[in-house]
């Protein structure tokens, strides 16, 4: 199969995400109300009618961002468009694992949730406001972006947290060491080196504590075998064993999200078309800046996306 689905990570969010969905598909407003009853709130009202800084809030965001992407996953099935039936492979980034994870049949829609509220919590509380913070380099490639977070430590913590694309990559740690790293970068070539407005310094060492707390929580669900294959963050590629998945979701929490090196294993593997399940198009942006041959990109955020899908 020439096809991958993927699934969108933090700062896709948008308030009004899933709600065309939810009405034009019954199966889509369910996956909503059993996030609701899952959490045992209202989040389907935050997501639809709330405050873009409340629903950003990593906390909120992540459990949201996953209950769009299964939602749409969801109104595509009811068109006759299944994970088993039209895609190779699953893939999502930083939180996005989990909605593939979900998508594939691997975790439960309320286990998926939980573990997505637990884990936005605990890598919020894992290190205090200004304490941590996360910087965009454009411009350079990982191996310099490395260089440059080694360089810029100091004795603290910074690490190149996302390889996004080739010419995009976030570092990671103490809010001094990260300012530091940006002025290297400029120094290195960078095109821009810019500061991000996060609310922590996500996929770094800083994040051990979550990472704790993740451990225990995913020691109480159950993992399936998924469907087809997951192409997971922290190997950049693909997995289908069950007790894999558990050590591998708790090192994602501190370690690199290698996104550029999944999609060119899932170039490698013959995939061909990607579609971006849920809200935004930001994966479709660094697909197409990752692969050197000809891909085809379709988001899936819309009722009319998905009718043209199954069309």
């Amino acid at each position: 199969m020439s096809r991958a689905f993927v699934f969108p990570g933090q700062g896709a969010q948008a308030v009004g995400m899933g709600r065309a969905l939810a009405g034009a598909y019954p199966a889509a407003k369910a996956v909503f109300d059993e996030v609701d009853d899952a959490l045992g709130e209202k989040l389907s009202a935050l997501i639809w009618d709330g405050n873009i800084a409340e629903l950003t809030l990593t906390q909120n965001a992540q459990p949201a961002l996953m209950a769009t992407s299964i939602a749409a996953l969801r109104a595509l099935e009811a068109e006759g468009v299944s994970v088993a039936s039209h895609a190779g492979f699953v893939a999502g980034h930083s939180l996005g694992e989990y909605s593939a994870l979900c998508a594939a049949g691997a975790l439960t829609l309320s286990d998926t949730a939980r573990l997505l509220r637990t884990r936005g919590a605990a890598m919020q509380e894992a290190v205090p406001v200004g304490v941590g913070a996360m910087a965009a380099l454009l411009g350079l490639d990982f191996a310099t972006a490395i260089d440059v977070a080694e360089e810029a430590a100091q004795g603290e913590v910074c690490q190149a947290a996302n390889d996004n694309d080739p010419a995009q990559v976030v570092v990671s740690g103490h809010k001094a060491a990260v300012e530091r790293a940006v002025e290297i970068a400029k120094a290195k070539g960078a095109k821009r080196a810019l500061m991000l407005p996060v609310s922590a310094p996500f996929h770094c060492a800083l994040m051990q504590p979550a990472a704790h707390k993740m451990a225990e929580a995913l020691s109480a669900v159950v993992i399936s075998k998924p469907l087809v294959p997951v192409v997971v963050n922290v190997r950049a590629e693909a997995v289908t064993e069950p007790d894999r998945f558990f050590d591998l979701l708790v090192a994602q929490v501190t370690g690199s999200v290698r996104w550029r090196e999944s999609v060119l294993w899932m170039e490698k593997a013959g995939v061909t078309e990607y579609w971006e399940i849920g809200a935004g198009k930001a994966l479709s942006g660094m697909i197409k800046r990752i692969v050197s041959g000809e891909v085809t990109l379709r988001a899936m955020g819309t009722p009319e996306d998905v009718a043209a899908a199954a069309g």
